[in-house]
């Protein structure tokens, strides 16, 4: 089984999608709210795959000191989203990252697996791409038996999940654009890269001009939604309408 690891921050307003927050009428409380519904769709969606879900959350001592709060709260947060989302919550495992960037801490878990705990196939998601659902979770669970990196491209050079069944150099390999860099890592390894197909990612108030619309027709055409995300959407009166010729973000009550 692919080890799937979710990278989760406590959903602190503030601290998570504050660029969301800054571009988009939604508030600081409201885009870690959207966070916390989005990484629990990533939950659901590894737990419902062939995948085993390590949840690999940042403890308090590696967050901007604005944010901390008492040692051992930032893993109660990632642990309650868990029991909210999961039938299990045993299903899951938790284990604090290590690093002091993204690309540290991604590649501190990605070398730990594959190479401490001999796990064949990992993969690391940053849990900001609901529509990364338990189909695609298998697809790349395929693609990674005949290919060493399989990445899933994002809108603006991102990448919303990066498997691996043989390490790369992982030293700012998930600096932007990471689809790009990663794909260059894993040449300079001499591994073959294979590619899922694109999703959005949701980190601020254009990638939610992708998103909502998405979420609504799927939900009109009684389609399958990630459903905290979906609800998140509904519950919060997010709509994309056309303001002077371009698409904008709005709420019903405005």
């Amino acid at each position: 089984m692919t080890v799937v690891a979710l990278m989760a921050d406590p959903p602190r307003p503030g601290l998570v999608l504050s660029e969301l927050a800054e571009t988009s009428p939604l508030s600081e409380t409201e885009a870690a709210d959207l966070y916390a519904a989005m990484l629990k769709d990533s939950m659901v969606a590894v737990s419902r795959s062939g995948g085993d879900l390590l949840v690999n959350y940042r403890s308090e001592d590696l967050l901007p000191e604005a944010y901390r709060e008492e040692d051992g709260t930032a893993e109660a947060a990632v642990r309650t989203l868990a029991a909210d989302a999961l039938d299990d919550p045993s299903e899951a495992r938790f284990e604090v990252q290590v690093g002091s960037s993204v690309s540290a801490r991604a590649g501190n878990t990605m070398m730990h697996l594959l190479r401490d705990e001999d796990v064949r196939t990992a993969a690391v998601v940053r849990g900001d791409a609901p529509f990364f659902t338990r189909s695609k979770i298998d697809s790349m669970a395929m693609k990674l038996r005949t290919n060493e990196v399989v990445l899933g491209p994002s809108t603006a050079g991102r990448s919303y999940v990066a498997g691996f069944s043989d390490p790369i150099d992982f030293s700012e390999a998930f600096t932007t654009p990471e689809v790009e860099t990663l794909t260059a890592r894993a040449n300079d390894a001499g591994h073959n890269v294979a590619f899922l197909e694109m999703q959005p990612t949701v980190r601020t108030g254009v990638d939610l001009l992708t998103l909502v619309p998405a979420i609504r027709a799927r939900w009109q055409a009684d389609r399958i939604v990630p459903g905290y995300t979906a609800e998140f959407v509904v519950e919060t009166g997010l709509n994309v309408v056309e303001e002077d010729g371009e698409p904008t973000l709005v709420r019903d009550e405005e």
